[in-house]
């Protein structure tokens, strides 16, 4: 498949980190929490954690702290569709295109769960045709993009002559949760909320980019090492210290298996132990996906696509990428793409 166009979308309240820390340290929760938990806020969110800011679709993060689930579902619901439409007005300007000529619409997301899913909401919102096809991935995780775009591979290889977007979306601050668990804790100060949407067709034009290649591996039984728990109605996020070597692991595994020596790999942020663990076992710097890190955050599944857009700006003569994403499962996935 060919990459017609990508384009990203972020709110506009942006938060350095040491803004967050200050208003982690405002909240009534600061006040009962332990003093080691205290300690590792200070040093991830006011230390070298590779992020400089985030940006949040909630104006004011003071609130989040007496959200219950019920108020988190609803921010959810009303930004998802909202961020994610934003995301594709941008892709279908630069494709020269109007929402109706797509023929299908693929979205992945883990941070809310709506039924009918977010790809309902878009199509509704930018006016997509009714006979449409409309994809929804949930519970992928920080990888989902990856498998996302090989559904929207296997579309394209049945129908080659349609026009399909692919979007990746999450509201991270949907899924605030607080307590004393250094994993939930590490997520406190790594996520941000984002999007990202791209066009696909089954055609060449000339010089467009493609994609294929799909590769994945997954690891049940690392899954308790990082995952989403519902606990007091509220998605929770389950960290392992381990999570850096199990994403160097996968992913050196995955690497094996390209076609052809990429002139860059694009790679989903995660944090700073991440990116360094990745670059400890690939021969490249990940300069676009420490970019993205320090620009957003963690927005776990649109992360990698970020990085890929900002790679994409500056091209240059790239003829090869190596594009992958992990995270919930134990999974990893990879693509490659070429021009």
């Amino acid at each position: 498949m060919y990459l017609r166009s990508i384009a990203s979308a972020t709110p506009e309240f942006v938060l350095s980190q040491q803004d967050c820390f200050g208003i982690v340290q405002q909240s009534p929760w600061f006040e009962h929490c332990s003093p080691s938990a205290r300690q590792l806020l200070e040093k991830v969110m006011c230390g070298n954690s590779g992020i400089q800011q985030r940006h949040y679709a909630t104006p004011d993060l003071h609130e989040l702290f007496a959200r219950d689930a019920q108020s988190l579902n609803e921010s959810y619901e009303m930004q998802a569709p909202r961020l994610a439409s934003e995301a594709l007005t941008e892709a279908l300007r630069k494709a020269d295109l109007r929402a109706s000529e797509l023929d299908a619409l693929f979205v992945c997301t883990c941070t809310g769960y709506l039924c009918p899913g977010v790809s309902s909401h878009v199509a509704e919102m930018l006016g997509l045709r009714h006979d449409a096809y409309l994809c929804d991935l949930v519970g992928l995780g920080c990888g989902a993009a990856i498998p996302t775009l090989r559904a929207a591979h296997h579309f394209l290889q049945a129908h080659p002559d349609a026009k399909v977007a692919v979007i990746a979306v999450e509201i991270c601050s949907a899924a605030f949760f607080v307590n004393n668990d250094p994993g939930v804790l590490i997520s406190l100060c790594l996520f941000g909320d984002g999007a990202s949407a791209s066009i696909w067709t089954g055609k060449n034009r000339g010089n467009d980019w493609q994609a294929g290649h799909f590769t994945t591996t997954h690891r049940p039984e690392h899954r308790e090492k990082i995952r989403f728990r519902n606990e007091q109605g509220k998605l929770r996020n389950q960290l392992h210290r381990s999570v850096p070597q199990l994403a160097a692991a996968a992913v050196t595994d995955l690497y094996q298996l390209r076609q052809a020596d990429p002139d860059q790999v694009i790679a989903h942020s995660g944090g700073r132990d991440v990116v360094e663990a990745l670059e400890s076992v690939l021969p490249f710097t990940l300069a676009e996906t420490r970019d993205v890190l320090s620009r957003c955050g963690n927005m776990s599944s649109p992360s990698v696509l970020f990085a890929l857009e900002q790679r994409l700006d500056q091209a240059g003569q790239d003829q090869r990428y190596w594009l992958t994403a992990f995270g919930a499962g134990f999974a990893a996935h990879a693509c490659e793409m070429w021009r």
